[in-house]
C-alpha cells in the first residue's frame, strides 16, 4: 500500500508542475480549441468545453496506461 501512496505523490506532483508550467507560460498548443470543443461568447458571458480535448487526452491516458500493464 505504501508503492501506491508514493505513486500518487509523484503523479500529484507532475500535475502540480505541469500546470506551473501552463499557468506561466500559457496554452498548450491547439489542446482547448479543437474542432468539437464547445466555446459559447456573449457580451457579458462566456462558455468553453473542451469537450474533444477532454476525449482524445482520456483516449492517450488509457493507451498509456493499458501500455504500461503489459
Amino acid at each position: 500500500m505504501q508503492e501506491f501512496g508514493k505513486v500518487l505523490v509523484v503523479i500529484g506532483s507532475v500535475v502540480v508542475i505541469v500546470g506551473a508550467v501552463l499557468w506561466k507560460f500559457g496554452s498548450f498548443g491547439p489542446l482547448g480549441r479543437l474542432p468539437g470543443d464547445i466555446a459559447v461568447q456573449r457580451e457579458n458571458f462566456s462558455f468553453h468545453f473542451p469537450i474533444v480535448t477532454c476525449l482524445l487526452l482520456s483516449a492517450l491516458a488509457t493507451l498509456v496506461m493499458w501500455l504500461l500493464r503489459r
